[in-house]
């Protein structure tokens, strides 16, 4: 796992917006569009909005780029406007000019809901697998919707959300009641698949999470550490997010002295 810290939000955006291009653009350089792994909640906003402005300037092409997102209420309208179709939409497919057709979101309505959990799985497989996954973390140390105890073997499924991450979303809904209490997320070991994540944080709240991720034990209890598992797992941290890492100043001692070549 590669951590980089730097200063505040703004600096995760950017550099973690420089990864996701620089991934774009090796992808189209091997003749093929890349297929990007696409997360909501406040963490990664900043860095859509600096891939967008790169696009908006004329730095990179998108064109061709395929999209998959981690998850999706389940029971909401797909026209809601919390719904992640609707999010995912507004933050992600409109800003970059993504075509609308090659950007995919979990079925959450589905009258079958296991066979659209097997139809998502497939629907990866055949585009080729993802090259890059952008993550977020939560408070409680999820990533998509796989709540603590997750299996890191895990495929997109049906999941009860937790407590505490229903009260983390409720600021986006008018009463914390309107909350769905189901989702339809890709497993761990879904996530695991991608040949590149990329986990971006900001801020003190996120402290305590990224650091049981970052140096804590392989636990189901705490499902982003399965990062730790993961050939090619970077994580850009702000130094509020850093702040409860024993280990700080060595990964700041290594960014300063990275191998010829590594990125």
């Amino acid at each position: 796992m590669q951590i980089t810290i730097v200063p505040d939000a703004h600096a995760v955006a950017e550099c973690a917006a420089d990864r996701i291009a620089d991934a774009i653009r090796s992808s189209a350089a091997r003749g093929r569009p890349a297929v990007l792994g696409v997360a909501t909640g406040s963490s990664p906003l900043g860095t859509y909005a600096a891939l967008a402005a790169r696009v908006r300037a004329g730095e990179l092409d998108v064109s061709g780029v395929a999209a998959f997102a981690l998850d999706e209420y389940v029971g909401l309208d797909p026209h809601h406007p919390e719904s992640y179709h609707s999010v995912i939409r507004r933050t992600v497919t409109e800003p970059l000019g993504l075509d609308p057709e090659r950007v995919h979101v979990p079925d959450g309505a589905a009258a079958d809901l296991e066979v659209a959990c097997a139809d998502y799985e497939r629907m990866i497989e055949e585009a080729g697998g993802v090259d890059l996954q952008l993550l977020g973390i939560g408070a409680n140390g999820h990533i998509g919707f796989n709540e603590p105890t997750s299996s890191f073997a895990s495929r997109t499924r049906v999941k009860t959300l937790a407590p505490q991450t229903r009260a983390d979303n409720a600021r986006f809904f008018d009463a914390p009641d309107r909350v769905p209490v189901h989702c339809v997320t890709q497993g761990l070991g879904t996530i695991l698949d991608a040949r590149r994540l990329l986990l971006v944080a900001q801020g003190e709240g996120k402290a305590d999470a990224v650091a049981r991720m970052v140096e804590g034990p392989l636990a189901s209890v705490c499902p982003a550490s399965a990062l730790q598992l993961h050939r090619r797992a970077d994580v850009v941290i702000d130094r509020a997010a850093a702040s409860q890492l024993r280990l700080s100043d060595y990964y700041e001692y290594v960014q300063e002295h990275l191998p010829g070549g590594a990125a």
